[in-house]
């Protein structure tokens, strides 16, 4: 039987924003599915939301869970405006757009970049710690992902500041208007820089490699998926990665036992960044799924056009997979976490990510011994899509 009762995630207000896992656990209680209004300027949007882990986790790979929303005839404001990418589509079209870029972005050049993450990370340092205390996003955990993933795909560096408000009005829109501005001023953006690379002398950041790849039969990425790729490159590339850095930092800040026991062992930085990702993790949902065809999650009917969200921070604290699941533990075994997804989505910047999070926190403990909150976060990023602040005051 088909259970039409909706839960207006709205009526939660600020705190379900500042702090949604006891809202999760309530629901979790009640069941592993159900059937919510979202809040803020999605509030007329009703959804399936997934909050079980074990269902979470099937979810995310079950195929007639689609990703692509043409399937169901619905089309979103960042296709019209960027084109396919790899989050909104499925297989065929999914596995060659991803067979295309694994043949550049690979474990190699990632691990290339450590050197450079760490000069950057330095540099942030030797800016930041003569001031004594700072906004640890705006001064570290913004700038150094932002600068990897720009350099990496070949952004220029004065672009950079007006990228940040483009993307991170694109994954954490404060209303509709702002949104849709963002998102046309991105495209435009991005077209124009694949065109300029496209006719300058081939260049080694990998925007020119995708600009140039082509698989054994001669297939290469059209314009429009060149623009998709860069942009969910640039966007999961750092926005995401910003908040691991600063929820981890933030987090093990608040458990001072943890934190005496990393800076005697910086081994267990590995450790931190893995339980950040579970407990605090930067990705609070995936992006909406749609069922392709009639499905039942957890005895619950789903329809043909539904759209299914998969709560990957309610999954992750669930404590029927993850005993004691609401306490910041690093000695916990963390494999199994769904901070990154599970299937064929699985987050192509995982390796990249966990590499800045270890080379940012490991070096910043080490370089300041004294670190400490200065002050409470500052507003939580809005919507369902990002787990961070704004802000958060830091001092040493």
């Amino acid at each position: 039987m088909r259970n039409t009762h909706v839960i207006d995630l709205g009526e939660y207000g600020a705190r379900f924003t500042e702090d949604p896992y006891p809202v999760y656990a309530e629901l979790r209680a009640l069941g592993p599915v159900h059937r919510v209004r979202l809040p803020g300027h999605d509030a007329h949007h009703e959804t399936w939301l997934v909050v079980g882990y074990e269902e979470a986790r099937a979810a995310l790979a079950d195929p007639r869970l689609s990703k692509d929303a043409s399937k169901i005839g619905v089309t979103f404001l960042d296709e019209e405006l960027i084109g396919k990418y790899l989050l909104v589509s499925d297989p065929p079209q999914h596995t060659r757009l991803r067979g295309l870029i694994t043949r550049e972005f690979t474990a190699r050049r990632v691990e290339r970049l450590r050197p450079r993450i760490q000069q950057i990370t330095d540099d942030l340092l030797d800016a930041m710690l003569p001031l004594g205390r700072a906004d640890l996003v705006e001064s570290f955990a913004y700038p150094l992902p932002l600068t990897v993933i720009c350099e990496l795909l070949g952004v220029p560096e004065f672009d950079r500041a007006a990228f940040r408000e483009m993307s991170t009005e694109t994954v954490a829109p404060t209303s509709a208007e702002s949104e849709y501005d963002a998102f046309v001023r991105l495209a435009a953006y991005l077209g124009e820089l694949i065109e300029d690379k496209r006719c300058s002398p081939p260049a080694d950041d990998l925007l020119s490699a995708l600009i140039r790849t082509t698989d054994e039969d001669g297939d290469r990425l059209s314009p429009d998926e060149l623009r998709g790729m860069a942009f969910i490159l640039l966007i999961a590339g750092h926005e995401t990665t910003v908040n691991l850095i600063s929820n981890a930092v933030r987090t093990l800040l608040a458990h001072p036992g943890q934190l005496a026991e990393v800076r005697a062992d910086t081994s267990l930085v590995d450790a931190v960044v893995e339980e950040t990702l579970r407990y605090e993790g930067p990705v609070e949902n995936a992006t909406f799924r749609f069922a392709a065809e009639p499905l039942v999650i957890a005895g619950t009917p789903i329809e043909v056009g539904d759209s299914v969200l998969v709560g990957l921070a309610a999954a992750d604290r669930d404590d029927s997979r993850c005993p004691a699941a609401d306490r910041f533990d690093i000695h916990r075994d963390t494999r199994g976490h769904l901070a990154f997804g599970h299937g064929i989505h699985y987050c192509l910047g995982a390796p990249l990510a966990r590499l800045e999070a270890r080379v940012a926190l490991r070096t910043l403990l080490d370089r300041c011994p004294d670190l400490a909150l200065d002050g409470p976060p500052g507003p939580w990023l809005p919507g369902m899509l990002i787990r961070g602040v704004r802000s958060q005051p830091v001092r040493w």
